[in-house]
């Protein structure tokens, strides 16, 4: 892969960014459940998509090599909201966040911005509810899943900051294209709750969409079986993901339409991938990779595709108060990458971590993962040789089309006994191998590049106090 080179002309024509930007709003417009490459821009081959987010690459930056912290809702979110990795926030999995740690929410509010969440709220810091001055529930945006609600209460939003006089941060979270899909059996079911206990969590009901794609259309991700009840479900997923675009959309167009495009630093990204086997609650390619673009008038290059820059969710946070001019977080972990959204080379972006502790069950299955631009090293703590993986992507079509297919084809039973039991450590050369594949631990050419990778996890874990360090072999 050739590094991304800066042209000197991009240091000349983009200004310096000055970080004293107090009155720069800011959006942050998440998705959840989304795969990377069921992007557009970033490689889904449907037509048309996902326009609005093709078009906001096309009007900002786009990382090659964006990555979450934890592909997980919750703790991801508290890896954003803090810049702290999940032992140094307390928000191992669907925790809250460890009182005395400071969030984004708090300062920006406190700096006197007027702050806004919309759908997600409860996994977005729950202890701090107050640090928002508007929250509008997910049951309030049809299960946050509805275009035109997420357009008008956003406009009511930016209205609102503009009366006040005040800058804004918007949470803008898409709860498309979590289950239940678009015309999945999970979504009949949900609807039916509803119908019966209004206080369900599911309350708010869903728009009456259809699925848009037929299942011989769809891309099957190559590290799923090609199996029919795997595109049926594939073909839920990516009407969903549309349904997300519509939402960035909505979101994006009552900005312009509040006369407030010019002065806003706009973030977007998923917290992981898809909710099937192999991606979510893993610290795989397709587990981490997030489709991070972001779009700042005057200050980033529309178009740019920083292919050299390694940046991870602990980032995020640091990036924000540098980027607003507000000072950084004591005890952060994660460092600012605002040079970089100026054209600028930053020293010491060649790789990003990954964490997996507890998940929504409260089991624990402990992953640490170094990630650069090519390789990847994993190390499953929590492997033993009897423990079974489970988690919410087995809930749907695609785990039960895998594990009867597995009676019959050798193939898919040993990607079946692998995903339930794995391995100690694993290494994949993300590049080649995007949907790991191929476990090169014990390739003989690459053991410096494993030892290279090993250490730097132990140095990792040492220098932030990983309370797991202790069982790295």
């Amino acid at each position: 892969m050739k590094l991304f080179l800066i042209p000197l002309l991009l240091l000349v024509v983009l200004p310096r960014i000055d970080a004293r930007e107090t009155s720069t709003n800011f959006l942050l417009i998440t998705v959840d459940d989304m795969s990377s490459d069921s992007v557009g821009v970033f490689g889904n081959p449907i037509p048309g998509i996902t326009p609005n987010i093709d078009r906001l690459a096309s009007e900002g930056l786009r990382f090659e090599h964006g990555h979450v912290t934890v592909a997980i809702c919750q703790p991801c979110r508290a890896v954003w909201m803090t810049g702290r990795y999940p032992h140094n926030s307390g928000a191992f999995g669907f925790d809250e966040i460890r009182a005395g740690v400071p969030t984004l929410p708090e300062a920006l509010q406190k700096a006197g911005y007027r702050t806004g969440l919309m759908a997600k709220h409860g996994h977005v810091v729950p202890s701090r509810a107050a640090a928002f001055d508007e929250i509008v529930p997910a049951r309030d945006l049809r299960n946050g899943r509805s275009p035109e609600l997420f357009g008008k209460r956003a406009a009511q939003f930016f209205a609102a900051a503009k009366k006040e006089g005040k800058p804004f941060f918007l949470m803008a979270n898409s709860q498309d294209p979590h289950r239940p899909f678009i015309g999945s059996k999970q979504e009949a079911a949900a609807k039916k709750r509803d119908k019966r206990n209004k206080s369900h969590q599911y309350g708010g009901g869903f728009p009456d969409d259809k699925i848009i794609y037929t299942p011989a259309e769809i891309p099957v991700p190559g590290f799923l079986p090609d199996l029919p009840n795997i595109r049926q479900e594939l073909a839920e997923y990516y009407s969903s993901v549309h349904r997300a675009d519509a939402i960035t959309g909505a979101v994006l167009k009552a900005l312009d339409e509040a006369g407030l495009r010019e002065n806003t630093l706009v973030m977007f990204l998923s917290d992981h991938g898809m909710p099937l086997p192999f991606a979510k609650t893993n610290c795989w390619h397709h587990s981490t990779h997030t489709p991070w673009i972001i779009r700042w008038p005057g200050k980033v290059k529309a178009g740019s595709h920083d292919k050299k820059h390694v940046v991870g969710g602990v980032d995020l946070t640091p990036t924000v108060l540098d980027a607003l001019g507000l000072p950084s977080f004591d005890g952060a972990d994660g460092r600012s990458f605002l040079p970089v959204l100026a054209g600028e080379e930053q020293e010491e972006r060649d790789f990003a971590f990954a964490h997996i502790n507890t998940i929504a069950s409260k089991k624990a299955y402990t992953m640490r993962a170094v990630i650069g631009r090519d390789y990847r090293y994993l190390w499953n703590g929590w492997h033993d040789g009897k423990k079974t993986f489970r988690n919410e992507s087995l809930s749907g079509l695609s785990w039960k089309a895998m594990t009867e297919a597995a009676k019959s084809k050798p193939e898919i039973a040993e990607r079946v006994e692998f995903y339930s039991k794995r391995v100690p450590e694993e290494f994949y050369h993300d590049r080649r191998d995007p949907n790991s594949l191929r476990n090169l631990i014990k390739a003989p050419e690459q053991k410096a590049r494993v030892k290279k990778l090993q250490a730097l996890l132990r140095k990792h874990m040492e220098n932030t106090g990983d309370p797991q360090l202790k069982k790295l072999p």
